[in-house]
């Protein structure tokens, strides 16, 4: 293997590892994401929801939920010193990007096993369009994923990191949101699942996905060194 490839792997055991031992961001994912669903269930005093109205309220509760294991994928090299070593290593820096990259991409994906269930259980009453959603999904995640890791390694030496992530990641993301929520409304139908332009929405997100990966890895090597 090459030294970049080791250093990736290295890096994503290394944090992985970390979260099963300290159990510092997923949990509180899930919670956010469960007691937002209690909200929305008892505030808006409905038992089902459907179409555009139940996309956004599963996007919405994903993105916040999001924003807190996005606030703390850089947070133990900052504290540990391990921007330095990344620095001083012979390797292309890139690895870490792409090494916090797919740990955030592992952790919305857990998050979602357990999410997405618990929504279809409080809101929905035809499962059917859970299984096409798995694409819709994944889009999102990588979108996140590759934007949320850009955002959070400009964000964490800043005292302010906690507010700049969002105020950052927000408007970025509205495109992914409404490609996320166009396409998922059709599916979350409460008369069942339809495909109108699911096609096309998908394409939307993988363009958007492809657009941050490509800058995500331009840019974070100059970013590294600021």
């Amino acid at each position: 293997m090459t030294p970049t490839r080791v250093a990736f792997a290295a890096i994503l055991g290394k944090d992985l590892r970390t979260e099963l031992r300290t159990m510092r961001s997923l949990p509180a994912m899930v919670l956010f994401a469960v007691t937002t669903f209690i909200i929305f269930r008892y505030g808006l005093d409905r038992t089902t929801l459907s179409g555009s109205l139940a996309g956004g309220v599963l996007w919405t509760t994903l993105l916040f939920a999001a924003i807190l294991g996005i606030n703390r994928i850089f947070v133990s090299e900052q504290e540990e010193g391990g921007f330095d070593s990344i620095r001083l290593a012979p390797i292309d820096r890139t690895a870490l990007y792409l090494a916090k990259a797919a740990v955030l991409f592992i952790y919305l994906c857990v998050l979602e096993l357990i999410v997405v269930p618990t929504f279809a259980v409080f809101f929905l009453q035809d499962w059917a369009g859970l299984v096409p959603m798995l694409l819709i999904l994944v889009g999102v995640n990588l979108g996140f994923s590759v934007l949320g890791t850009l955002i959070s390694s400009m964000a964490v030496n800043s005292r302010a990191r906690d507010l700049l992530v969002p105020l950052l990641l927000l408007p970025l993301v509205v495109p992914l949101m409404i490609a996320a929520t166009s396409a998922s409304a059709p599916l979350l139908d409460a008369a069942g699942p339809s495909y109108d332009r699911f096609g096309t929405w998908l394409l939307v997100l993988g363009l958007y996905d492809g657009v941050f990966c490509l800058v995500g890895y331009a840019v974070f090597e100059f970013l590294l060194e600021d």
